[in-house]
């Protein structure tokens, strides 16, 4: 994520002339909108700042996040986990509709938390990235990276102890046989490696 910024001035010119030649954006990944589909959304604060570090803000956010995806943008939530620094939702809508709205919770939740904290001009998020869904094993393990995230990152030693997750939905809704079963049926493996560099 952070890779451009450790280059050198001509590495940084040869990344940004092979983006312009394939019409990609300049410094950032394309979005591809105009139809609805299944993307797994992920963003993180600035340099991995942990800004949500409060039990009280990872709360607020997670309601933010769900209630404005669901009711707002009235789109299928099918999995999320919300932490300190990053957050992941895999959600079925439209990237032109999905696009403005994520814009709008940033920059309004950047704001409140400057406030509260005394940083007016303190960035928040770094962008966010975005991957649709291509096929049953995709989709499966993303949910299992969704949902063991968390102990990943090292927050908890088991995903059930992390209460900011969809993870005690699906306990609840398909039974820990299931979710053991999808575990070992859609491997996690090096699924997400690199995103955080």
């Amino acid at each position: 994520m952070y890779a451009y910024r450790h280059m050198t001035p001509e590495e940084r010119k040869q990344v940004v002339a092979r983006r312009k030649k394939r019409r990609l954006p300049w410094h950032g990944p394309p979005h591809y909108g105009g139809e609805t589909n299944i993307f797994l959304i992920t963003a993180a604060c600035f340099e991995h700042r942990p800004v949500l570090a409060s039990p009280e803000r990872l709360e607020d956010f997670c309601n933010a996040l769900i209630n404005g995806v669901s009711e707002y943008l009235g789109r299928s939530v099918i999995a999320w986990v919300v932490q300190p620094n990053h957050y992941h939702i895999l959600v079925r809508s439209d990237l032109d509709l999905l696009k403005p709205w994520i814009g709008r919770l940033h920059n309004g939740k950047s704001t409140q938390w400057n406030r509260e904290d005394g940083l007016p001009k303190r960035k928040v998020w770094h962008r966010f990235a975005d991957r649709r869904m291509r096929s049953d094993d995709h989709y499966y393990a993303t949910l299992n990276y969704i949902h063991a995230n968390p102990v990943k990152h090292g927050y908890v030693q088991k995903a059930l102890d992390w209460p900011w997750s969809s993870l005690h939905d699906y306990l609840e809704t398909f039974g820990r046989e299931e979710l053991s079963r999808w575990w070992r049926q859609y491997p996690v493996k090096d699924y997400g490696k690199g995103w955080d560099d």
